[in-house]
């Protein structure tokens, strides 16, 4: 199914016309021609199922007799075919909001996430006769592509290295859109957006995994400050040697690295110690 245009009228002169039928119909009446009377009278009924009000971002679906005539996207009072149903259809945005869902992650970790998708119809033809209901489509196929998603990505990358829904929430809120694009096309739905609006470990392993982000953040961050000291050890005997002419034989030098890095590493307050004799 494609969505085209039905044809249409002016719904202002058309009720005119039915007045004006009707009018005739009755002076008709008044003149004992009661043949043409009751043929003017139907005439008028008939023109008078054809009118239809459409409201802003709103359409009107047509179909006569089980078949589609077409579509009326313009707001306000119309004439249309007689006897024809006419299906009312939003053509507003609107939000779906996922309910919290339960998954695994590509490794195994079960994790609750939820999703808001942003939609709206563009084609009134396929939302109508391609799929039974087109909300509840949306509904559902938004639910198993969140969760296709949502099991190709780690929650959290440790070691850095590719996406995580956790680290990467762009990413994979436009993949999870350009997912959801593909498979509500069959239903006339253009997804505008699509957003993560909860994303968290479940009750049953959250304090576990609580335990090792912490323990990874401490060994991240030992590292970095680890470099910075090595970094900042070398600096110093460099310049030492340079600007007093000091030359360090291996034991002293590894006797102020030892202290140096003692001081610099320890996450408390070194306490000095002062040496009143030499290192022999």
């Amino acid at each position: 199914m494609k969505e085209q245009k039905t044809m249409y009228m002016n719904g202002y002169l058309g009720i005119v016309l039915i007045l004006g039928l009707g009018g005739l119909g009755l002076y008709a009446l008044v003149q004992e021609k009661l043949v043409i009377a009751i043929l003017l009278e139907a005439i008028a009924f008939l023109l008078l199922t054809s009118i239809t009000v459409i409201q802003p971002n709103q359409a009107n679906v047509i179909t006569f007799f089980g078949k589609y005539l077409g579509t009326i996207r313009e707001s306000g009072l119309w004439m249309t075919v007689p006897l024809s149903v006419r299906r009312k259809m939003s053509l507003r945005v609107r939000n779906f909001n996922s309910a919290k869902l339960k998954v695994n992650d590509i490794e195994g970790n079960p994790i609750e996430i939820a999703a808001v998708v942003v939609f709206r119809v563009i084609d009134t033809a396929r939302a109508s006769y391609d799929v039974d209901n087109y909300e509840q489509f949306v509904e559902i196929q938004s639910e198993t592509a969140l969760r296709h998603v949502a099991t190709r990505y780690p929650y959290d990358n440790l070691d850095q290295a590719g996406y995580s829904l956790r680290g990467n929430a762009e990413e994979v809120a436009l993949e999870l859109a350009q997912e959801l694009q593909n498979r509500l096309a069959v239903a006339g739905v253009e997804v505008i957006e699509a957003r993560l609006t909860h994303l968290a470990y479940s009750t049953e392993i959250a304090s576990a995994m609580l335990q090792r982000q912490q323990a990874t953040a401490i060994i991240a961050a030992r590292e970095k400050i680890v470099e910075g000291a090595v970094s900042m050890v070398q600096m110093a005997i460099s310049k030492l040697e340079q600007e007093t002419g000091l030359q360090l034989d291996e034991e002293r030098k590894a006797a102020m690295i030892n202290n140096l890095m003692v001081a610099i590493v320890s996450d408390r307050s070194a306490q000095p110690v002062i040496n009143t004799s030499t290192l022999y």
